[in-house]
């Protein structure tokens, strides 16, 4: 039996303990010394990054910005540069992705110094060892394209990436070819560079982890994986959609991306079917990795559900050799080296062609002068920022 004597030593040894941690969270910098109790009970990091990338990303995520103040300011001279090493210290993982209200281009301008006419970035102290090209499909999306633009430019310098970012605008009114506008991009892309590795990168999708390396792999990448629009899980096996990465050899390989698909759905699956047919398979980063936030926005004007498209994917094993990169026309309206991005303006026509032929209108037939008929593929005024190239 326990004596009286040992159950008050008892309840002192508990009140001290009490009195030490109370004392303890009092004290200046208390939310470290609880993060490391809980650390001691938490299953070690397997990541292989460092504690100091880590804690400053936070279980929240950290800023975007944070590491690019250890980059130089200036370029080095010289061939001799060393190559960037494989794993970038400037990676420090999660991110912090909020949409403040106010944000303008300027902006972004001012906190990305090295990036320079048309959106090309090369690391200022070390050769990077790859070379990768952002596409990105757009019609009437600049506030979404802002706000990609203010955290994929830091995303990317953290990589330690040579890059270059290009924005394909479709011209006039008709409905919106997402597939089209990503061929386009990739010839126009490889005209002016000798890319490795090519992102098609949705508008509206933010990467959330520095983790997720805008480079390719042997076999097409699919990187985002895990949106919050799904609860950060991959909806179904085969989906190819939001961002994905191919180099040249695996474009050319899959005959590029269809060119059919007018208005919302199915070129994804379209594009996945393609790798397998191509003797090629998806490969994907970690769901902790690969996570991605959307910005909320309503469907397109322009870009409404596309009621063919699931007859048009029973076809792709017949139809993907015969419509592609081998088939894709389009006309270059203009090219401008703007600060942030190359925006390309192009004219890739209407399901009848590049040039459809304007409707017979009843006055016309009946032999009458008819109203004016708005061609929708007319490009738009022309811009007035930036440089154009015809």
């Amino acid at each position: 039996m326990v004596s009286i004597q040992s159950k008050w030593r008892y309840l002192f040894m508990f009140l001290g303990i009490q009195l030490v941690v109370m004392a303890l969270l009092s004290r200046e910098g208390y939310q470290k010394r609880v993060s490391y109790f809980i650390r001691i009970f938490r299953k070690p990091d397997t990541t292989g990054l460092s504690s100091r990338n880590h804690t400053a990303a936070g279980s929240a995520g950290g800023d975007v910005y944070a590491n690019l103040s250890h980059i130089s300011k200036t370029h080095s001279h010289g061939d001799d540069m060393p190559y960037c090493p494989k794993m970038s210290p400037f990676i420090g993982g999660p991110i912090h992705v909020s949409f403040p209200s106010r944000l303008t281009l300027e902006e972004v301008q001012r906190k990305n110094p090295l990036v320079v006419r048309g959106g090309r970035y090369r690391p200022p102290d070390c050769d990077a060892r790859h070379k990768t090209a952002i596409i990105i499909p757009h019609r009437h999306r600049e506030h979404h394209l802002k706000f990609l633009l203010y955290y994929l430019h830091p995303f990317l310098q953290r990589q330690q990436l040579q890059y270059g970012i290009y924005v394909i605008h479709q011209a006039g009114n008709y409905t919106f070819n997402r597939a089209k506008l990503m061929n386009v991009g990739f010839r126009e892309a490889m005209k002016e560079e000798d890319w490795d590795c090519l992102f098609f990168h949705d508008v509206d999708l933010i990467p959330e982890d520095d983790r997720n390396t805008y480079i390719c792999d042997s076999n097409p990448k699919h990187a985002a994986i895990a949106m919050d629009k799904f609860g950060y899980k991959l909806p179904y096996k085969m989906y190819f959609g939001g961002v994905s990465a191919l180099t040249p050899l695996h474009y050319l390989k899959m005959n590029g991306f269809p060119n059919n698909y007018w208005g919302w759905g199915g070129e994804d699956d379209d594009i996945g079917v393609r790798v397998s047919l191509a003797g090629m398979y998806i490969t994907r980063p970690s769901l902790k990795v690969g996570r991605y936030k959307m910005i909320k926005h309503k469907l397109d004007k322009g870009n409404d559900v596309n009621p063919k498209r699931f007859n048009m994917l029973a076809k792709t094993r017949q139809t993907w050799k015969l419509d592609g990169m081998n088939t894709a026309e389009y006309e270059t309206i203009s090219r401008q080296y703007l600060p942030l991005y190359t925006n390309i303006t192009v004219n890739i026509g209407t399901e009848d062609g590049l040039h459809p032929s304007p409707p017979t209108t009843p006055a016309k037939a009946a032999g009458k002068p008819a109203g004016k008929i708005l061609d929708p593929a007319k490009p738009p005024a022309k811009p007035n920022e930036g440089h154009s190239e015809k």
